[in-house]
């Protein structure tokens, strides 16, 4: 029976997104203990309309449905709560690395998305003050004029000058070492030069 279990959730880790998986295998759990325990009572897992977001629905296994909080309580015997136990370990080790992933894979998409940001602001800083900020200056040049540049028309950044994902500042040099006018660079998860995944540094190049 765990078996049979353990197969459906594998399944369902590499087809699905981490939190329908969630959902489908918590329900998934459910089943299980219903087959195990015809007269238990349980919670299964729904997705809410229109969104990722999981809500819990009381259901009953036998005729008698659920009148309060302390029946859904009673319902359960030692033995079934040792079974709901192995199940959420279960579940942990197929959702946990794949949600992780994601928000890994989202980290590096915004780091892209602010380099590119950086790159038409500099651009911009280019065009009215008719050179790129010096690496005294650095990106904070973005948002704070620098002294003795009169056409300065920033700011050229809607905030302050943020942070890369993994709160640590991004580093700009000029003039460029490959090929550009500047370099825009952050290192990663790691915080070190080179890697792979989330480690990989992250360029304007």
């Amino acid at each position: 029976m765990v078996r049979r279990v353990v197969d459906v959730i594998s399944k369902l880790a590499e087809a699905c997104s981490p939190a329908l998986m969630l959902g489908a295998a918590a329900n998934v759990a459910v089943h299980a203990l219903t087959e195990l325990f015809p007269r238990s009572s349980a919670v299964a897992f729904e997705r809410e309309p229109g969104g990722d977001t999981l809500r819990a629905v009381a259901v009953a296994t036998d005729t008698e449905q659920l009148k309060s909080r302390t029946g859904l309580a009673s319902g359960f015997t030692l033995l079934e709560m040792l079974v709901v136990m192995v199940l959420i370990g279960l579940l942990a080790g197929f959702v946990a690395p794949r949600y992780f992933a994601q928000v890994g894979k989202s980290q590096v998409k915004v780091a892209r998305a602010q380099i590119d940001a950086f790159d038409k602001a500099l651009d911009q800083f280019r065009i009215d003050v008719g050179h790129y900020p010096t690496n005294e200056e650095g990106l904070q040049a973005l948002v704070v004029p620098p002294s003795g540049e009169p056409t300065w028309a920033g700011p050229y950044l809607k905030k302050e000058v943020p942070k890369d994902p993994w709160s640590r500042p991004y580093l700009y040099q000029q003039p460029g070492t490959h090929g550009g006018d500047f370099d825009l660079l952050s290192y990663g998860k790691d915080g070190r030069a080179g890697g792979t995944g989330e480690d990989a540094d992250i360029t304007n190049w």
